[in-house]
């Protein structure tokens, strides 16, 4: 008995101890760690398993991120992100073999800092070709979790499928003590086998929670339970191997998204100017003479705008820049037409959606269109 709990014991000991001898460079060498470039997205890679016909089919299409982070201490909170194979992460959760046939592929391997508009493409693109097919019926997209709200959005508006799309992260690294990435996975993978997940639109599962796409939010730096949908609260849970719902998007989504990437090689350029006290308009002006097509602004308030940005707004929105109002506050809506005047300035109210949010859905609608009133019209609906 003693040396079955032992064994126990030191099994997840053990695999630690692996992975940071086959990952971690010695501290003479971690200035001279390679770093992934932003440009560094490979061609899938897959790797097929003994196939139970008895159970459904879930494909993994990893992207890197602290999930698949290692570090040169267990206990630290520095390490390298993306450095794993998505073998690795998978080794880590044998139990997964018992709830779906997995496919694995190696999407792009990068820290979600890191995350550019050629992944998301390509990204949206292979769920769109996979999900064609008759004998897969879910998916999972290990990803870094400093964009996963964007990514999540992205592929929420673009994927043509009303099969489970799960996101998923980790706040500790593959090789820190007590990770949480292994539970995350196991999470994951069980929601998309799941049949109740069909037709909920992308959700992340961090930390037992399941989130819409459209509502979940980074709000903590480090801690693992890290993620929250401060403006709806979760839609379902992960509790022993089994998926709960509790709620359900009714903004459109996915197979009712109006958006198509299909042909699509580069998003438009927008960017993001942060709003404070005493603002100086340079940086907004910055970005017009940069070429930016859309600018978000983070306001205060209720998407408050600083008085001296409003002319340069004015202008920019007559030679057709789309600017949409958001908040740097972390929950609520940004109304239209209240403090600020959006009819007569030109401007769009970002609804629910935060800045970084508001981003990705603006470059998804100036793909269609840049007249103020059909974009304001976008984000009332999604």
């Amino acid at each position: 008995m003693k040396r079955t709990l032992l064994f126990r014991w030191a099994l997840p000991v053990l695999f630690s101890v692996a992975i940071l001898s086959q990952f971690a460079p010695n501290t003479a060498h971690a200035q001279k760690r390679k770093k992934t470039k932003v440009e560094d997205v490979p061609t899938p890679q897959t790797v097929k398993r003994q196939h139970n016909p008895n159970l459904p089919n879930v494909i993994i299409l990893a992207t890197g991120g602290t999930i698949a982070g290692a570090g040169e201490s267990a206990v630290g909170t520095a390490y390298t992100a993306g450095q794993l194979p998505i073998e690795s992460l998978l080794a880590a959760v044998p139990e997964a073999s018992k709830v779906a046939n997995i496919t694995g592929e190696q999407v792009a391997q990068v820290g979600s800092q890191a995350m550019n508009d050629t992944v998301w493409l390509k990204l949206a693109k292979r769920i769109n070709e996979l999900a064609k097919r008759s004998d897969v019926h879910g998916f999972v997209i290990t990803h870094g979790t400093d964009t996963q709200e964007e990514t999540a959005l992205f592929l929420q508006l673009t994927v043509k499928t009303d099969k489970p799309v799960v996101l998923v992260g980790a706040m500790r690294s593959a090789t820190a003590i007590s990770a949480d990435g292994p539970k995350n996975l196991y999470d994951a993978i069980v929601t998309a086998a799941s049949n109740t997940s069909k037709g909920k639109g992308v959700v992340v599962c961090m930390n037992d929670n399941l989130y819409s796409a459209r509502d979940v939010e980074k709000m903590n730096t480090t801690n693992v339970d890290a993620f929250k949908a401060p403006n709806a609260g979760p839609v379902g849970f992960v509790l022993d191997g089994k998926v709960a719902w509790y709620n359900m998007p009714l903004r459109k989504h996915t197979l009712d998204a109006e958006f198509d990437i299909t042909n699509v090689t580069e998003l438009p350029k927008v960017d993001i100017v942060y709003g404070y006290s005493n603002l100086d308009p340079a940086a907004f002006n910055a970005f017009v003479n940069s070429g930016s097509k859309g600018i978000v602004i983070a306001g205060v308030g209720n998407g408050n705008l600083y008085p001296a940005l409003e002319a340069p707004i004015k202008a920019a929105t007559a030679k057709g820049i789309a600017v949409v109002r958001s908040s740097r506050v972390g929950s609520g809506r940004v109304t239209l037409d209240a403090e600020t005047d959006d009819k007569g300035l030109g401007t769009v109210a970002s609804d629910e959606f935060n800045p970084q949010k508001a981003r990705v859905l603006l470059q998804l609608a100036l793909l269609k269109t840049n007249n103020q009133q059909a974009i304001q019209e976008m984000f009332f609906r999604y």
